[in-house]
C-alpha cells in the first residue's frame, strides 16, 4: 500500500484524512498525535481551554464530515448534553458553543472516519502521545523520527508526509512572573489573582483571555429580563482588566448572512485571476478598484457615508473604522449588539458587512502574487478591514464583556502606534508605556494570536538545514521574473501545499501548518481553511498514487 503520514490530528488532519479514504487505492494511513486523546485540535482542547470560552464558528459554516455539528449534538442523551452545558432547546445551525463542545465533536468524527477507512479496506494506524523529532527527506520517500511518552525513539519512512502541526504555542505560557505570552493553556492564566490584569488584543483571543480570568473571580448571570450580568467575588475588589489595542475598538457581533455565500457580481474569482495574468505590477490597486466597485454595488448609501468613491488601499481601513473610533466602545458594543440580535430574528443582512465577508476568500487568491511592496500595503492597510469583518464574535461574547464593563471590572484602552510594553525584574506583570506615561499591571496577558512563523523556526531539525526548504520570497516592485526579490518570512509552496524543495528530493511533504503559511495566506486559519487545505492535500496524493499505478502498468 501506498504509505501516507499525517503528523497532527486536528480539523486539518480530519478533512485530510476524510479525502485520503475515497481513495479508490486502499491506503496505509499513520496519523501521529502528539495528545492522548485524538481528533479534538489545540483550540477546541480541554487540556487547553477554559470551558466558558467560547467559539467563533457555527454549525452551518463547518463543511460536513460524518455528520453537521448540529446532527452530532442532536443525537447526543440528554445527560451527555448536560455535561456538554448545552440544552436541547439551544441547539441550532446558527448557534455558538464553547470550543470544547467543537472538540468533543471532532474526535467523535475523526474516530468515525478511521473506522469507515477501515471498513473501506485501508490501513490505519493512530499513534496517539507520539512527538515528532525530525522529518528527513530523502530522494524517493520521507523518514519521520518519533518518540513515544516515556518510550524511545523510532523512525518510519513514507511515500506522503502531511504537516498538520496546527498553532504554535510555547510550552511554558509564563514566561516570567505575572507575563503571558498567551491566553493557552486557561488554567495557566485562571491563576491570575485579583489584580490589575492587562490583556494585549482586543479579538477573540482577548476575550477568551478576559472571560477566563473573569470567570475565576465571579459568575457570569442573567438576570429576570435576560440580561447577562457579571457578580464579582466580594474578596476581589482589586480585581480590574483592561484590554488593549492600537485602535482601542472591540469586535463587533456575528451578522446574519446567507450561508453558502452569494454569488459576488464584479470582484468575481474570474475577475480576480484574470487581473493576477495581465496586472502584475498594479494588481493591489486593480484588486482594490474591484473591491470599491463590489462593495458600492451592495451598499450603495453605505459606500456614500464613508467616502468610497474617494478611497485609496492606503485610507480605506480609516475610513471603515472613523465611525466606531469616534464612539465609546462600549456604547458601539451594545448597539450593535442590539442590531445584530434584530436582525437574526429577521433574517435581515447588511449587505456592506456581507460583502466585505463575501470577498475576501476571492481577494485572497491575488495575495501571494502579490510584489514586495504592494504585499506590505495589503498587511499594513488593507487586511486589517477584512479581519474584523469576518472575526466577528458570538453574541454572548459581547454580552459578557458589557457586563463586566457594567460592573466595573473591565475597560478599554487605544493604543496607537507608538507605545512600548517593558518588564520589570523586580515586579510581576508588566509596564506600558503610552504617550510617555507608565501604566503598571501586576498581570499582563499577550493575547494577540497566532504570529506567522518562518521556516527557521520549523521544530525539525532536517528541515531547518541551509537549503532544505525554500523560505517565502516575493518579487520587488518593478523588476522582470527573473530579477530581484525578497523574502517575506514562512515557507514557499506550491499550489497543493508542497514546499519548495532543493533537486533530487521527495517533493511528498505538505505543508499545511498555518504558522508558516499566514504571511502569504492571512485569512487561512479556522476550520474551514482546515476543510479547504486538507481536501486539496489528499486529493494531490490520491492522484499521485493513481499516476505511479498508471506508471507501474504501464511499465
Amino acid at each position: 500500500m501506498p504509505r501516507v503520514a499525517i503528523i497532527g490530528s486536528g480539523p486539518t488532519g480530519i478533512y485530510t484524512l476524510a479525502g485520503l479514504i475515497s481513495s479508490a487505492t486502499p491506503l496505509s494511513i499513520t496519523i501521529f498525535e502528539e495528545t492522548p486523546d485524538p481528533g479534538k485540535g489545540t483550540p477546541y482542547h480541554p487540556a487547553v481551554n477554559d470551558r466558558a470560552m467560547l467559539a467563533n464558528i457555527a454549525s452551518i459554516e463547518i463543511p460536513r464530515i460524518e455528520q453537521t455539528l448540529v446532527e452530532w449534538l442532536s443525537s447526543r442523551g440528554d445527560p451527555e448534553l448536560q455535561e456538554l452545558g448545552i440544552e436541547r432547546s439551544g441547539i441550532g445551525e446558527r448557534e455558538f458553543y464553547p470550543r470544547i463542545v467543537l472538540g468533543e465533536f471532532l474526535a467523535a468524527q475523526f474516530w468515525a472516519l478511521v473506522n469507515r477507512g477501515l471498513s473501506g479496506g485501508h490501513s490505519i494506524d493512530v499513534k496517539t502521545s507520539h512527538r515528532i523529532l525530525d522529518i528527513k527527506l530523502g530522494t524517493n520517500d520521507i523518514s519521520l523520527v518519533f518518540k513515544r511518552h516515556g518510550g524511545r525513539d523510532a523512525t518510519i519512512s513514507f511515500d506522503h508526509v502531511v504537516m498538520a502541526t496546527g498553532h504554535d504555542w510555547p510550552e511554558n505560557t509564563e514566561t516570567s512572573p505575572g507575563y503571558f505570552v498567551s491566553p493557552w493553556p486557561a488554567a495557566a492564566i485562571k491563576r491570575i489573582g485579583a489584580v490589575k490584569v492587562g490583556v494585549l488584543g482586543t479579538s477573540l483571543s482577548g476575550i477568551d483571555a478576559v472571560v477566563s480570568v473573569a470567570t475565576a473571580h465571579g459568575i457570569f448571570l442573567r438576570d429576570d429580563s435576560g440580561t447577562l450580568r457579571y457578580e464579582p467575588d466580594p474578596m476581589s475588589t482589586g480585581f480590574h482588566i483592561t484590554m488593549m489595542s492600537r485602535k482601542g475598538l472591540l469586535p463587533e457581533a456575528d451578522f446574519y448572512c446567507p450561508i453558502p455565500y452569494e454569488p459576488l457580481r464584479f470582484c468575481t474569482e474570474i475577475a480576480i485571476r484574470l487581473l493576477m495574468e495581465q496586472k502584475r505590477e498594479r494588481l493591489l490597486d486593480e484588486v482594490f478598484e474591484l473591491f470599491r466597485r463590489e462593495l458600492a454595488a451592495a451598499d450603495p448609501n453605505y459606500a456614500a457615508s464613508i467616502g468610497l468613491a474617494l478611497a485609496s488601499v492606503e485610507d480605506i481601513a480609516d475610513r471603515y473604522f472613523r465611525p466606531r473610533q469616534a464612539a465609546d466602545p462600549f456604547v458601539w458594543a451594545a448597539q450593535n449588539l442590539s442590531e445584530a440580535k434584530k436582525n437574526k430574528e429577521e433574517r435581515k443582512t447588511v449587505q456592506w458587512r456581507y460583502a466585505i465577508l463575501n470577498m475576501h476568500e476571492v481577494i485572497a487568491l491575488a495575495i501571494p502574487r502579490l510584489n514586495d511592496r504592494d504585499l506590505k500595503r495589503f498587511h499594513k492597510h488593507f487586511k486589517t478591514v477584512f479581519v474584523d469583518d469576518y472575526a466577528t464574535v458570538p453574541h454572548e461574547s459581547v454580552e459578557r464583556l458589557l457586563a463586566l464593563h457594567q460592573a466595573g471590572k473591565l475597560s478599554v484602552k487605544a493604543l496607537g502606534d507608538d507605545y512600548d510594553i517593558r518588564q520589570d525584574r523586580e515586579k510581576p506583570g508588566a509596564v506600558v508605556v503610552v504617550d510617555g506615561n507608565d501604566i503598571s499591571y501586576d498581570a499582563f496577558i499577550d493575547a494577540t494570536g497566532q504570529h506567522a512563523l518562518s521556516a527557521s523556526d520549523l521544530p525539525f531539525p532536517s528541515l531547518r538545514q541551509p537549503g532544505a526548504i525554500k523560505k517565502a520570497e516575493t518579487h520587488t516592485a518593478g523588476a522582470s521574473a527573473n530579477d530581484e526579490t525578497r523574502r517575506t518570512g514562512g515557507i514557499e509552496i506550491d499550489d497543493s501545499f508542497r514546499p519548495r524543495l532543493e533537486a533530487g528530493l521527495s517533493n511528498n511533504l505538505y505543508c499545511v501548518s498555518v504558522p508558516f503559511l499566514l504571511h502569504k495566506m492571512p485569512f487561512i486559519q479556522g476550520i474551514t481553511s482546515a476543510h479547504e487545505m486538507g481536501s486539496k492535500v489528499s486529493a494531490t496524493i490520491i492522484d499521485a498514487v493513481a499516476n505511479s499505478e498508471l506508471l507501474v502498468h504501464s511499465a
